[in-house]
């Protein structure tokens, strides 16, 4: 069972982030404020779920939470300004539309850009910690890896149905094959450098 808050009596908002590692698609965020009493002893880790269990908690979190909210930044937005500080942005947006104000963030990872006039604690493997992270981290990716379905209709040959513009051995295949479209992140490194071979012989 995961922590409920990080301070008794505050109104909290977990926040994090998905997509920040792919070559394809916005990077997700997702903030969640949880009843102080929240129970569920399956809510953890986006990560350390099956696909299942993350579309059963999506619904879970989405009817039990005081207050949830997703936002992203696009690919063209990410080359402008970095992962980073898109990552963060992407909080941001999601805090901003929040419909109740959090008193305190409570953000999955080692650093922040604070907004403005909330506190905020970031917390290294934070989704693995406190249930409010955890919660934002199963919207996140789920309502990510959705989009990316979605745009796998247009762009079959990247396979982002299986992927979700993850840098996949296919799917650097494809862009090799087949170039990059308006979603790839023209600023990440799509294709490795050609590997120069010397032959001294």
């Amino acid at each position: 069972m995961l922590l409920p808050y990080l301070e008794k009596g505050r109104i909290e908002a977990g926040c994090d982030e998905a997509g920040r590692g792919c070559l394809a698609g916005p990077v997700f965020a997702a903030a969640v404020i949880l009843p102080p009493d929240y129970r569920n002893d399956v809510l953890n880790d986006s990560k350390l779920l099956s696909k299942k269990q993350r579309d059963k908690l999506r619904l879970l979190v989405e009817n039990d939470a005081l207050a949830w909210a997703v936002a992203t930044v696009s690919a063209e937005e990410i080359d402008r300004i970095n992962i980073l500080n898109a990552s963060f942005l992407a909080m941001h947006r999601a805090i901003d539309s929040l419909k109740i104000h959090p008193e305190y963030l409570l953000i999955d990872g080692n650093r922040f850009n604070p907004f403005p006039d909330i506190p905020h604690t970031a917390i290294i493997k934070g989704d693995g910690k406190y249930m409010s992270i955890a919660a934002a981290s199963v919207l996140a990716k789920t309502w990510r890896d959705e989009y990316m379905e979605g745009l796998d209709g247009d762009f079959p040959a990247y396979l982002w149905r299986e992927n979700k513009g993850y840098p996949t051995k296919a799917h650097r295949d494809a862009i090799r094959s087949h170039g990059s479209t308006p979603h790839h992140r023209k600023s990440f490194t799509l294709l490795p450098p050609v590997q120069m071979m010397l032959n001294f012989e």
